[in-house]
């Protein structure tokens, strides 16, 4: 193929001829990785939600509290906390596909376990170490996608494994009323695990590609100067490593304003079937079918909505981000406060859409600003953080509910820290920019393999 100023022939993953790439393609490899990403996502938050959905079924079998349900989300969430930056750093060496096919497959054999469980210790015990290996797959595979995708396209394959996560919440919610109501909750667990398994496998059809390969070519797509630069530092302790992440400031607005995000979501997430439950008379099923349908509709059409216009505005994802996040919280105010189902689910489904928003730009600027080499461990300080979030969610509601007697009154625990958090994603705002240049200019591994 002839070279011109429109495509260049690119070395995209070692060893492997180079391949040819359009200037300016949002997918110069093709979806099919992100796709991959996608469902690993999906699979791991409908596997962990199934327990919230068939949650009165299990609470009524084993005679376990609020606060002790809330539990099981929390000690798993912070399980995985120990493991998080042990696996950042991995995915900044390791092989990233075999990793992450290989995380899923032992969260298949955890779901099988959860369905063996003969009391609350025994799954509490099996829900743990099923948080623990849960968020694992995260710092590898976003790593991954900012690898194969460079930042026109970037938006949208966050955002398409973000949709996933998220609606993995809700159809796992449903999932597991559903099954729990007809074919007992035991039995659900052992079915999910099916799909894990078939998902591992697919994970390993992803090619490894060169680290730094996106951002070697959105350096092109912006006609930035591609000159050698010195490569990035071998062998460098994790904690210089940490302290240097944590001074791009844009990154510690997004991480906070994500954590808090995060934290209202597994709280909502967890206890919305028992809510509409409780305080609009429906049945196991029906609960978490509301529940979960506006949530699943409400982050489809979010991250769709906000993926679209992160790609087109990038330069100011930040600021949709925040914007997103403001607009949930009004909605949400609105699904604590309205005693009327119809409405009450027209604002839980809205406040979702600006969540899903906020996160498809946030996750993405996350990788704008962190450096190639580094955004492995880069992701997993932030999925460090927003585990520690969303684990603290179901635990304090469900304190809170059996403090209030009510979960209404507890969901507006989550309703001024969400506010907080839209104004501290409002300030990154002001660097992005900068260091997301700084990025780009931090990692030029790739400049040889783009011909001038």
């Amino acid at each position: 193929m002839t070279i011109t100023e429109d495509s260049r022939q690119v070395t995209a993953y070692p060893g492997r001829p180079p391949v040819a790439v359009r200037r300016g393609a949002g997918a110069p490899f093709g979806w099919w990785p992100a796709i991959c990403v996608a469902l690993v996502a999906a699979i791991d938050r409908v596997e962990y939600n199934l327990l919230a959905g068939a949650l009165p079924t299990i609470q009524e079998e084993f005679g376990f509290s609020d606060s002790a349900g809330g539990a099981i989300a929390t000690a798993g969430a912070l399980a995985a906390i120990v493991l998080l930056l042990p696996a950042g750093k991995l995915a900044d060496t390791g092989k990233r596909t075999w990793t992450i096919a290989a995380v899923v497959a032992v969260w298949a054999l955890l779901t099988v376990g959860t369905g063996l469980a003969g009391s609350y210790a025994t799954l509490f015990a099996v829900r743990v170490l099923l948080g623990a290996a849960g968020q694992l797959y995260n710092p590898p595979s976003s790593s991954l996608l900012g690898d194969l995708y460079p930042g026109p396209g970037r938006a949208r394959a966050y955002g398409y494994e973000r949709m996933a996560y998220f609606a993995g919440l809700p159809i796992g919610v449903i999932a597991g009323g559903a099954l729990a109501q007809t074919v007992g909750w035991r039995t659900g667990f052992f079915l999910v695990a099916v799909p894990g398994l078939i998902i591992a496998l697919l994970v390993l059809t992803v090619r490894e590609p060169v680290r730094g390969l996106g951002d070697g070519l959105s350096r092109w797509y912006n006609d930035a100067a591609a000159t050698a630069q010195k490569p990035p530092e071998q062998n460098v302790p994790m904690r210089t490593q940490l302290i240097t992440l944590l001074q791009i400031r844009t990154l510690r607005s997004v991480i906070t304003g994500l954590s808090i995000l995060f934290f209202g979501l597994g709280g909502l997430f967890f206890w919305m079937p028992s809510f509409y439950a409780r305080e609009f008379g429906l049945e196991e099923a029906s609960a978490a079918a509301v529940g979960g349908g506006a949530g699943l509709v409400g982050i489809v059409a979010g991250i769709l909505a906000g993926s679209w216009l992160g790609d087109r505005r990038h330069q100011h994802r930040v600021a949709i981000g925040g914007w997103s996040l403001l607009f949930g919280t009004v909605f949400l105010a609105g699904a604590v406060s309205v005693p009327v189902l119809a409405p009450q689910a027209i604002c839980f489904t809205l406040a979702n859409v600006g969540f899903a928003a906020a996160i498809a730009n946030l996750t993405a600027a996350n990788a704008d600003v962190v450096a190639a080499h580094r955004r492995g461990l880069g992701f997993a300080v932030l999925q460090l953080l927003v585990t520690l979030g969303g684990a603290l969610g179901p635990w304090l509601i469900g304190l809170a509910s059996d403090a209030t007697g009510s979960l209404r009154w507890a969901y507006t625990v989550v309703l001024l820290p969400l506010v907080i958090g839209s104004l501290i994603v409002f300030r990154g705002q002001r660097t992005y920019r900068e260091d997301a240049e700084a990025a780009l200019g931090g990692n030029a591994k790739i400049n040889k393999h783009l011909p001038a």
